[in-house]
């Protein structure tokens, strides 16, 4: 369960050094990238219809982070499907509920947002990420993880 001070924030034009730094915890071998780069890829990002990252916040500070993208559909009926990606938690923050609690805020907007399923694809292997996912009411399947809209 996560911590009582624990807010749930969309990213805004001022959190893209917090997100660097997260996602070191992500992928710690990747090359540093180019602050121009990034700065350019994060306006791209938040200019995106439908693609939102989620903060968490612990005493204001930056503790974890994950994608979700919306996705407009014409098969069930037109309704939208949805993609989680790239969560992550600072590695001094993991095992708190943070993660968990972003899963879920990602999983109710999206069924707010009349979409059908949640979809995330991880390339861990893991068996705590792996079981972690399915803890948060993912199934497992051949081509990833995913979970119906309730009702």
């Amino acid at each position: 369960m996560p911590k009582r001070d624990i807010m749930i924030k969309p990213a805004g034009p001022d959190d893209l050094q917090a997100l660097l730094d997260l996602y070191r915890h992500l992928n710690p071998d990747d090359p540093a990238i180019d602050p121009a780069w990034a700065s350019d890829r994060f306006s791209t990002i938040l200019a995106q219809p439908g693609m939102t990252i989620f903060v968490a916040l612990a005493a204001d500070m930056p503790v974890a982070s994950a994608t979700l993208i919306i996705t407009p559909n014409l098969t069930r009926n037109g309704a939208s499907y949805a993609l989680v990606e790239n969560v992550i938690t600072h590695a001094d923050h993991r095992r708190k509920g943070y993660a968990g609690a972003l899963i879920r805020h990602a999983c109710a907007t999206a069924w707010e947002e009349n979409c059908y399923k949640v979809m995330l694809l991880t390339g861990s292997r893991n068996p705590a990420t792996l079981r972690f996912y399915e803890n948060c009411g993912f199934m497992r399947d051949k081509t990833g993880y995913q979970i119906r809209r309730p009702g």
